[in-house]
């Protein structure tokens, strides 16, 4: 009798196994889907701020913003760069524990497999885009992933005619 007990529940277990394992397989085609019906565009949750331009993600994929870059903290081949504390700190005031939408330009994926993404707010606020805006970042595009590149030009010229951000706080390293 106990050794029919003890294979019942081996099996019980490898089913919640297999049948968690499946559920999550599905969940995240299901995700993948949405994104390839949506253009390119799926709504996720930030579960943490990597950096000033990096996020991870419920599903478990970092996300790099793209048209932007802030200066590096996490980087183990160089110094924390001026600003990039702040950089951090404001980026995940902006998004940490929120969800967001991310849209895809053309790339997908950066040579670390980062996925590349612009990253909306709830209220439709390109959190990109302000980053530069406020002075936590500077802009930085590469083709073929351009779509907003003027708008990010802009807005860093703003941002160091205002001297905002690391366009006072690193004047000497700019």
């Amino acid at each position: 009798m106990r050794k029919y007990a003890v294979l019942l529940l081996i099996a019980a277990v490898t089913s919640v196994f297999f049948i968690g394992r499946s559920f999550l397989s599905r969940v995240f085609e299901s995700v993948q889907l949405l994104q390839n019906a949506n253009g390119g565009e799926v709504v996720v949750r930030v579960v943490r701020v990597i950096d000033g331009d990096t996020i991870e993600v419920e599903t478990g994929d970092r996300v790099r913003y793209i048209g932007m870059d802030a200066p590096e903290t996490v980087d183990p081949r160089k110094p924390v760069q001026c600003f990039g504390a702040e950089a951090s700190k404001k980026n995940r005031e902006l998004v940490e524990g929120k969800s967001v939408r991310l849209k895809r330009d053309i790339s997908d994926r950066d040579a670390y497999g980062r996925l590349l993404r612009y990253a909306y707010l709830q209220e439709g606020q390109l959190v990109n885009l302000e980053l530069v805006r406020q002075g936590y970042a500077r802009a930085l595009t590469f083709p073929p992933d351009v779509e907003y590149a003027d708008e990010f030009v802009a807005a860093e010229e703003s941002a160091r005619r205002s001297k905002l951000g690391l366009w006072s706080a690193c004047v000497s390293k700019n």
